[in-house]
């Protein structure tokens, strides 16, 4: 018998409403959803592109059956949905998304599915090794007081924080001296794609939260959210080099998710033995240039608000500020060794 399908016959929802694994050609109306969601919460929209959603969902490892979970009002409304991301290796945090049109908050619907996501992300608990501690996590924009207080009575403990960060350009970014002996320079596609992946893992080794995984698994992760974007530029992608060796990356795009007037850097990282030299610097600023060349009005990315490695302090030199906060919480199942980055 299907785990995931017998998990939906212990869901309680109002009267007349129904659930069911979300589909591939669903991704329209999710769009529409979290979107009346966000601006319900921030008045802004999260995105600007439904085949953001697709893209997310056609995940190698991502299966929409035993993952997903849609529910629809009486009328054939989609009024809720959830994700369960337990895609790592091993998935010791399995992450639940869930997200509920604003008509029908306080009705049971967010109820029912963070139900069914619980139930889901606790049969990860198989693919952990014995001893490690295995604690599923969520998280919301911190104005969603009403997700706060429900996943805080059903145990689970505010974790941390993290921001999106904004500038807009008064003018042409200023570039600073790139440090001695350090080039930073466009990325080559035709030879550098593993080379950026072994720089981003590197780099984020030391971040809050990492968890060692197949260096094919980042490959296949890395080529299908970055490479498989709707709107990929790999000429808006930045290495800093060593001589030969590949130190720092920022990985762009054109477009703001949520804004399509300013850019976004996804991923900017330099590996631990070159911090502290001002590359981080040189890099998210040679971004920033070329964003301003192009045309755009600023800048956002996101970031942990108590960044182990600084990076919140380089965002704000670089006149950066919080523009959103997202408060994530956990709810440990088993305790044991925590195998996920927690200081450096």
């Amino acid at each position: 018998m299907n785990p995931e399908i017998t998990l939906d016959k212990v869901v309680q929802l109002p009267d007349g409403f129904t659930i069911r694994p979300g589909k591939l050609d669903d991704y329209k109306i999710v769009f529409d959803l979290l979107n009346a969601s966000a601006t319900h919460l921030t008045g802004a929209i999260d995105l600007t592109d439904p085949e953001l959603v697709r893209n997310d969902w056609q995940d190698p490892k991502f299966d929409m059956e035993k993952s997903t979970r849609m529910v629809f009002a009486p009328d054939g409304t989609l009024v809720g949905v959830l994700e369960v991301w337990d895609t790592g290796t091993p998935p010791v945090h399995p992450w639940i998304w869930f997200c509920v049109h604003p008509d029908y908050l306080g009705q049971g619907v967010e109820d029912a599915l963070l139900d069914w996501g619980e139930a889901r992300a606790a049969l990860a608990v198989e693919r952990i090794p014995d001893g490690v501690r295995f604690a599923p996590r969520t998280g919301f924009v911190v104005q969603n007081q009403r997700f706060k207080a429900l996943v805080e009575s059903r145990g689970y403990k505010y974790d941390r924080s993290f921001y999106r960060m904004a500038t807009t350009f008064d003018g042409p970014p200023q570039v600073p001296p790139t440090p001695q002996g350090i080039v930073i320079r466009p990325y080559n596609p035709e030879t550098e794609f593993e080379a950026v992946v072994r720089t981003m893992i590197e780099s984020f080794r030391d971040h809050y939260g990492f968890v060692e995984r197949p260096f094919e698994d980042e490959l296949t992760n890395f080529r299908h959210h970055f490479l498989g974007d709707p709107i990929y530029d790999p000429s808006l992608w930045f290495v800093a080099m060593d001589g030969d060796e590949m130190v720092g990356i920022s990985v762009c795009r054109a477009e703001d998710y949520e804004n399509p007037e300013n850019g976004f850097v996804n991923e900017l990282g330099v590996r631990r033995e070159w911090r502290k030299r001002g590359i981080a610097s040189a890099l998210l600023k040679t971004s920033f240039a070329e964003f301003y060349r192009r045309g755009k009005k600023g800048a956002a990315l996101g970031v942990d608000a108590d960044s182990l490695t600084g990076a919140l302090k380089i965002y704000e030199r670089a006149g950066m500020r919080p523009a959103r906060q997202y408060d994530n919480y956990e709810k440990e199942l088993r305790a044991g060794e925590e195998i996920s980055t927690q200081t450096v």
